[in-house]
């Protein structure tokens, strides 16, 4: 069995940015074993399975696996793989065409709008699925700043505390001073395989308000060792998550907010996630995810 693949770059307009995905077309025949080991094959922190859809008005149905399990829903896999569907299944007119595409994610339908525009990476803006919700306490601040090689002081700034929040995936939000100590944060194994075992959820998401850019509202590294990913150059279901964070300590004001939010550039793979919240009678009603995604390589796999 020979299946084509491509390999994108997302939440980047640049090739050898972002964060990488592999794309396996037509992966029906495939069964869940064959799958975890292509993606411990291509060993990217995702690999999407595109299958036909069980809807006939929908675009793909789509599994995410990484190298040591699969998601129900993850934002890069479902920013890169609906960009690349777009890209080969729509014409455009001069370079310049928008798309809905309709995936189905173990979490739920996803309808993702697709922008095209001539000499420009594809831009793919998705409503999450499912808004996200809070969790149970996170490990105290001691174990958390051990894990992570920090002292404790450099854990929290203004009111941010860390929480546990999820809209598909959980992940503990931990808030860093600044840019300095997040830049020094790694995992320490003997720690963090204690603090994040289960049912602690194993995905940290790391940020701080000290930004490289001035267009960007919060700097971020994610970890993950226990799924296969040390470090993940953008995590857009991290984002999602985080959207919680932002609703509940920036308390934002009724009406529409744009953050972006930079990730990778530690890891040489510098990325911008475009995460949208409406606010409505001081309640979270609707969360976006955006991001761009340029083609890398393309060819076929052998089963």
């Amino acid at each position: 069995m020979r299946l084509q693949f491509h390999t994108l770059d997302v939440f980047t307009e640049t090739r050898f940015a972002g964060n990488p995905l592999a794309v396996v077309h037509e992966a029906d025949g495939l069964t869940d074993t064959q799958m975890q080991t292509i993606a411990r094959e291509f060993a990217l922190s995702e690999t999407v399975f595109l299958l036909k859809s069980e809807r006939p008005a929908h675009t793909a149905r789509m599994r995410i696996f990484t190298p040591g399990t699969e998601l129900p829903f993850a934002g890069h896999p479902t920013v890169g793989a609906a960009a690349l569907l777009a890209e080969l299944r729509t014409p455009t007119s001069n370079g310049e065409g928008d798309t809905l595409i309709v995936l189905e994610l173990k979490i739920g339908t996803v309808r993702v709008g697709v922008r095209q525009r001539p000499g420009k990476a594809a831009f793919a803006e998705f409503d999450l699925p499912k808004l996200p919700e809070r969790g149970n306490a996170p490990p105290p601040v001691e174990r958390l700043a051990a894990s992570f090689g920090l002292i404790p002081s450099e854990i929290g700034f203004e009111n941010h505390k860390p929480s546990i929040y999820s809209a598909g995936v959980p992940f503990v939000c931990v808030p860093v001073t600044n840019r300095v100590a997040i830049a020094r944060a790694s995992v320490v194994p003997q720690h963090f395989s204690q603090v994040f075992a289960a049912p602690m959820p194993g995905g940290a998401f790391l940020y701080t308000r000290d930004c490289l850019h001035n267009t960007s509202a919060f700097h971020a590294r994610m970890f993950w060792p226990t799924a296969g990913v040390v470090e993940d150059p953008a995590t857009g279901s991290a984002a999602a998550a985080f959207a919680g964070v932002v609703h509940q300590f920036d308390t934002p004001r009724d009406g529409h907010h744009r953050k972006v939010i930079e990730q990778g550039f530690e890891m040489g793979r510098p990325s911008l996630i475009e995460l949208s919240i409406e606010i409505e009678q001081g309640r979270l009603k609707l969360a976006r995810i955006g991001g761009s995604a340029v083609r890398v390589t393309e060819g076929a796999i052998t089963i």
